[in-house]
């Protein structure tokens, strides 16, 4: 991304760690660059415990980086303090998974979704914009009246997205915001916020563990492991052909319909210690792929072809991908499966020195 023609939302080598007294040091986001446009919307998808709502939380500043920049239409965003926001990051919006717990009981929920209208210059009368926000969302205004308890789970994330949309915000950041809701609620509300970004020319950063829901709603997918992100593709093609083992893996998890359709398949082992990660490729030990090169060397995320990235020693910087579909697995004498080395040679498909 050229320096005059920045991202929408800007995430550079992001890092958080958590300290412990008496404790190793969790490294729950490791170096982490994303971005997400006008219009776009980007699904971060991984395993619970991967760093995925640390990342969100980071990105709107409820959580302090320990290194690394995020910005907002070029300019760097504060972390979140006891005074007032910067008028210019109030265009950075949050979404939680638990739509109760981040509304205020004792408040009425018009007055909570119009404390985002604060710095609004409209001259309508508060309670019309309200009224308004409360209709974009599929609501009535006359629920303005009411308090959090007296809603459904799914009224409530509803009740959540408008008071995140009352700043005008030209991002939002969500964070598992249907994990919590049954089925029919969570497609609705997918799809609320889908016709939202779209209407509106809103970016749109979708938290989720789900795949298979991402994938009818993102533009863009970026797969994490372990605090790092091991994939950025456009949806449809990662969903076809995953450059990476992990993207695989996830895939494979997805139950699917149909008389011969093959059984879902977990993704084996456990996601490590963040506290103690694994040397090299972090996802070595769980992956069928491996070689010698990926327990003692660490791949960077680089351009596979022209719209993916993917950090994988079996796919050369530059294109054009491998399909880890064609690559011949063994087992080997330490019982850990590796490519076989004479299908593919180690040079070409690290592609560079």
């Amino acid at each position: 991304m050229a320096a005059d023609n920045p991202a929408l939302l800007d995430v550079q080598d992001a890092v958080v760690d958590y300290h412990v007294p008496g404790r190793a040091t969790v490294h729950a986001v490791a170096g982490v660059s994303l971005s997400v446009e006008a219009g776009e919307i980007v699904g971060l998808v991984g395993e619970s415990g991967c760093g995925k709502s640390t990342l969100g939380r980071a990105i709107v500043g409820l959580q302090k980086l320990s290194s690394g920049t995020v910005s907002l239409e070029g300019h760097p965003v504060a972390p979140v303090g006891r005074g007032a926001r910067p008028v210019r990051d109030r265009g950075l919006q949050m979404v939680f998974q638990d739509p109760y717990s981040s509304l205020n009981p004792r408040r009425r929920i018009g007055k909570q979704i119009a404390d985002g209208l604060a710095a609004s210059t409209d001259p309508r009368p508060v309670t019309e914009q309200v009224a308004e926000l409360l209709d974009s969302v599929g609501l009535s205004a006359n629920v303005a009246s009411r308090f959090p308890h007296e809603f459904s789970g799914g009224q409530r994330q509803r009740i959540a997205i408008a008071r995140a949309l009352a700043p005008n915000p030209s991002i939002i950041v969500a964070d598992e915001p249907v994990s919590a809701l049954d089925a029919s609620t969570r497609a609705q509300v997918t799809n609320l916020l889908t016709s939202l970004a779209a209407d509106r020319r809103m970016g749109l950063l979708f938290i989720s563990h789900d795949l298979s829901g991402v994938r009818h709603m993102a533009d863009r997918v970026a797969v994490m492991y372990l605090g790092r992100i091991v994939e950025n593709s456009p949806t449809e093609p990662l969903w076809g052909d995953p450059l990476h083992p992990y993207s695989e893996a996830l895939i494979k998890a997805i139950p699917k319909l149909g008389v011969d359709a093959a059984a879902p398949v977990a993704p084996s082992g456990e996601v490590p210690d963040p506290s103690n990660p694994p040397t090299g490729c972090r996802f070595h030990p769980r992956c069928p792929y491996a070689m010698d090169r990926c327990i003692t060397d660490d791949p960077a995320l680089v351009h596979i072809e022209e719209t993916r990235e993917a950090a994988c020693w079996l796919q050369p910087e530059g294109g054009p991908a491998r399909r880890l579909l064609d690559l011949s697995v063994v087992r080997n004498s330490v019982d850990r499966n590796r490519v076989d080395q004479n299908s593919v040679d180690q040079n070409s498909v690290v592609g560079r020195p």
